[in-house]
């Protein structure tokens, strides 16, 4: 967000060093019959600014600036629906809608080292669960995705990675799969990557408690599965499963 609001900030102020000069130069002009030092004025400041380059330019640099704009009110909204209040309550929830944000709010995570895409399945109903915690889950896995996919581009700098967000009405679950194309799991940890405070990350980079949360989420708050498919080399798949029919008990 802070690089749309520097780039309209840039963008605004030279459009209102052209705007207050034109201004000055027309007063001028209403005036009295422009003298020749006024003419020499002005095109001293029309070759300066490049008045010519600035006519093409200035109209796309406005329509960018809107897109900026859009950008910025499209991350505020996605952070108060990621982070907002009812969101930790059992209830019916658009989880297309969810993926949409928690991509928009872990973007600054992948950008650097991966394309990140989505296939959200238009058919997938209202889910109950506690969609902000859901989105805490997804967020961990796009995040660990993102560290796995920069580790691969260590060991080969001219790779960029990718990463597939899907949403499948698979009943009697709606499904949720984060897939990238980092190192994969070596056979040796599997067995222990949902253990409490386990990780491969340096230290500093992690604690070990974030798979283990998201899968007592998952699963003990949701009654769902969390598993993961992988192959080391190539990439890994975190597949997540919630309940399309819930009992009404909020399990909290």
């Amino acid at each position: 967000m802070g690089n749309n609001v520097r780039f309209i900030k840039g963008a605004f102020e030279e459009i209102l060093v052209v705007c207050n000069k034109t201004r000055e130069f027309m007063q001028a002009a209403q005036k009295d019959t422009p003298t020749t030092e006024d003419v020499a004025a002005l095109a001293e400041f029309m070759a300066e600014r490049d008045i010519e380059y600035l006519e093409v330019e200035v109209p796309g640099a406005i329509a960018q600036t809107l897109e900026g704009i859009e950008r910025i009110s499209t991350i505020v909204r996605s952070v108060k629906q990621f982070a907002h209040p009812g969101a930790l309550v059992m209830a019916p929830a658009d989880l297309n809608e969810a993926m949409r944000s928690t991509v928009t709010v872990s973007r600054n995570e992948w950008k650097y080292v991966a394309d990140l895409d989505t296939e959200l399945d238009e058919n997938l109903p209202p889910v109950v669960c506690m969609v902000g915690e859901i989105n805490q889950v997804v967020l961990n896995l796009i995040v660990n995705a993102s560290h796995a996919i920069a580790d691969a581009i260590e060991k080969d700098p001219q790779r960029k990675g990718h990463i597939m967000l899907t949403t499948r009405h698979a009943p009697p679950w709606a499904e949720i799969r984060v897939t990238d194309t980092g190192t994969g799991i070596p056979p040796e940890v599997q067995a222990k990557i949902f253990d409490p405070f386990f990780t491969t990350k340096e230290v500093g980079q992690g604690t070990g408690q974030g798979l283990t949360i998201s899968r007592s989420i998952v699963m003990e708050k949701h009654g769902g599965q969390l598993f993961f498919e992988t192959e080391p080399g190539v990439g890994t798949t975190f597949v997540v499963r919630l309940p399309l029919a819930q009992s009404g008990e909020s399990k909290q």
